[in-house]
């Protein structure tokens, strides 16, 4: 590495969602109203499964401890940018150095290959509980579940030490509101030809749970479509369907960020990055928890708990100022 060509001192500009100050501040109120309610959503959906008193027997299986992970995973990806992103544009800064650079380019690849073997894992708990139902329990045992969501090991990517070893010479401006591979690769000076190569190989292997996904569906479909009860059937479809829109969701912004020459960036892929950085992960726990019923008896106990204890503080206190007459 050339020290004096290095920007470990000097860092990368982050010119934002589009690169125009008009539009930043619309993308600022958007991040500003979507980051809260990504938190709150997923925080509710952990408190529902999680929680004793809202919990039942219903919530203690595999599918919801699924569910459970990917509302953790949501948390931190999207707490990786966005507040970068919001505090840069308060303080009117847009520096971000080398260092955290990389980090936060690591994190998302982390968090994101983590995402997409959960649902992988989700695929395969649905072919088991309809293709299997009677081994279920024996299948889908607790260390199976663990070993699902904790097996897939993110070591650091081979492609991350190969930008990590790049020179950045002239521009550092980075063409978006957080440090992405391919964004880097367009300001580097050095000869990138084997860092795409490996980028691609990376989306590859990050496209294998989707794979499995596809394999697992297929083998449910055939499953359900040989049950002569029309209810049954329905049933499986309604469980399926918030999962497979979850997955449209995640894939399609994935391919739709990294399936692109690397000389274009358009609107188009500022809006396809905000929906895969920022609207999918508020929007996942919603599309689970809707169509769910165990779920929402569980967030309507949580929220009548909740009620239940303020009201009751409510109350000794104004006991307390009563006595106090």
């Amino acid at each position: 590495m050339r020290g004096d060509n290095q920007p470990f001192t000097l860092g990368f500009i982050l010119l934002g969602v589009s690169g125009q100050q008009q539009r930043e501040y619309f993308f600022f109120i958007l991040f500003l109203f979507i980051y809260p309610n990504t938190l709150i959503g997923n925080l509710l959906i952990i408190l529902a499964i999680c929680v004793p008193v809202c919990s039942d027997t219903h919530l203690h299986n595999p599918m919801y401890f699924f569910l459970a992970n990917p509302s953790f995973v949501d948390i931190f990806f999207s707490s990786v940018t966005i507040p970068k992103m919001l505090a840069n544009h308060v303080l009117g800064s847009k520096a971000i150095s080398f260092r955290g650079c990389l980090t936060q380019m690591y994190s998302m690849l982390a968090l994101g290959n983590t995402d997409s073997y959960i649902l992988a894992a989700v695929a395969c708990d649905h072919a088991v509980a309809i293709s299997r139902p009677l081994y279920y329990t024996t299948i889908m045992s607790p260390r199976t579940c663990f070993l699902l969501v904790v097996g897939n090991a993110n070591p650091l990517p081979p492609h991350i030490l190969l930008t990590a070893g790049l020179s950045f010479c002239g521009n550092k401006e980075v063409a978006n509101f957080y440090c992405d591979i391919v964004s880097l690769l367009k300001l580097s000076c050095s000869d990138i030809h084997f860092n795409v190569k490996m980028t691609y190989l990376g989306v590859g292997v990050f496209s294998v749970p989707l794979l499995y996904i596809i394999i697992s569906f297929i083998h449910v479909f055939s499953t359900v479509l040989q049950v002569p009860c029309t209810k049954g059937v329905l049933k499986a479809f309604s469980t399926c369907g918030s999962h497979l829109t979850v997955v449209a969701l995640y894939y399609g912004t994935v391919m739709g960020m990294y399936f692109c020459p690397l000389s274009s960036y358009s609107l188009k892929d500022a809006v396809i990055t905000v929906m895969y950085i920022a609207v999918t992960p508020m929007l996942n726990p919603f599309i689970y928890s809707l169509r769910n019923q165990d779920m929402k008896a569980a967030l309507g106990k949580l929220f009548s708990k909740k009620l239940i204890t303020n009201m009751r503080s409510i109350g000794e206190s104004i006991s307390h100022q009563l006595g106090c007459i």
